[in-house]
């Protein structure tokens, strides 16, 4: 079972953004740890194109050992002073170039520890602009495999990832999400909070994708009353809920059980019909829905003349099975079933 949330995140909301880039705790670190030695092998060169100008305690003349060591405790900060630059070339270059590489080195080290305390700030800036930019996008609420398969079935259709919002209760489903490439609001969609950290208002779909009938009704009635405009579909499971949907503002409802009933039927009268509703529901590789408006050269024709197979007209708000229409209308819009070629 799925892990929930914090009472906290559910009543409230946490927004979750996927990672634009992940990289590995431990290439983090070993990238570091090049660059510093870079570094390092950088300022010892240096040091030894001026070997003269430089002053050991220890020894007559500056060796590569001695350069090594120097380049250490210099950027360490250490600074033992038994060798030092006596020259004015090389305590130029120190200013110039070797203080500078001091404190790249130091940046370098803690750069992890900046990190981690940066990136909450970062993070939370960048989840508020993601919602000033959010409008005109689509909120699924429930990840689950119905909530997945209308994502899937609206990116074939030329939407992108960055147009959804996903909320869900469940932590382990929006960490899925977010691998998915969708943002998530962790949360309870119940609540108006929660929606509005998925920006309802402004949204222009949203998908009910609940486990249970009554908190889809209970979905429903928080979003139509924060959006009245935007479109809102709802799955359930049993039918006899349906019109508490549809009073609370659903726009369409598909009843889960009784469509898998429906297709156990079909399948045991003749399997291989029921590999056509597969193909049309499930698959989306061979038949396929779509909508478009009816033609100015069709306007009065029988909906047999059309070229495309015809299986229903839409009218004033309505679905009307082809055989119900006696002629096309202007406005009318044909929903034609069609396969690639």
């Amino acid at each position: 079972m799925a892990e929930e949330g914090t009472p906290e995140d559910t009543d409230r909301g946490a927004i979750r953004l996927p990672e634009r880039a992940v990289t590995q705790p431990l290439k983090q670190i070993g990238r570091r740890v090049g660059y510093a030695i870079a570094i390092l092998i950088l300022v010892v060169f240096v040091v030894m194109l001026d070997r003269n100008g430089y002053k050991d305690a220890n020894h007559d003349r500056l060796t590569w050992l001695g350069a090594l060591y120097y380049a250490t405790v210099t950027l360490s900060t250490t600074g033992y002073g038994d060798i030092v630059p006596v020259s004015d070339a090389a305590r130029i270059t120190n200013i110039v170039l070797i203080t500078p590489l001091r404190v790249a080195f130091l940046a370098v080290l803690v750069g992890t520890t900046f990190e981690v305390l940066t990136r909450r700030t970062r993070d939370q800036l960048r989840r508020n602009r993601w919602r000033q930019q959010l409008s005109g996008h689509t909120i699924v609420v429930g990840y689950g495999t119905k909530g997945f398969t209308a994502i899937k079935t609206l990116l074939e259709h030329g939407h992108t990832p960055a147009e959804f919002v996903v909320v869900d209760t469940h932590t382990a489903r929006v960490d899925e999400a977010n691998h998915d490439g969708f943002a998530g609001v962790l949360g309870d969609a119940t609540r108006g909070a929660v929606l509005r950290k998925a920006a309802v208002e402004t949204a222009d779909k949203v998908i009910v994708a609940t486990d249970r009938d009554d908190t889809a009704v209970l979905v429903a009635l928080t979003v139509r009353q924060l959006n009245t405009r935007c479109t809102v579909v709802a799955a359930i499971r049993q039918a006899e809920n349906e019109p508490l949907l549809l009073r609370s503002g659903v726009d369409a409802v598909i009843t889960s059980s009784e469509a898998a009933g429906r297709l156990l039927g079909v399948a045991a009268r003749s399997p291989a019909i029921s590999e056509v509703f597969n193909d049309l529901l499930i698959h989306g590789e061979g038949l396929d829905l779509i909508e478009r408006p009816v033609a100015a050269t069709e306007v009065g024709r029988s909906v047999r003349d059309c070229p495309e197979p015809v299986i229903a007209v839409l009218r004033d708000g309505h679905a009307l099975p082809y055989g119900r229409v006696q002629s096309l209308r202007e406005g009318d819009r044909l929903v034609l079933v069609t396969s690639p070629r």
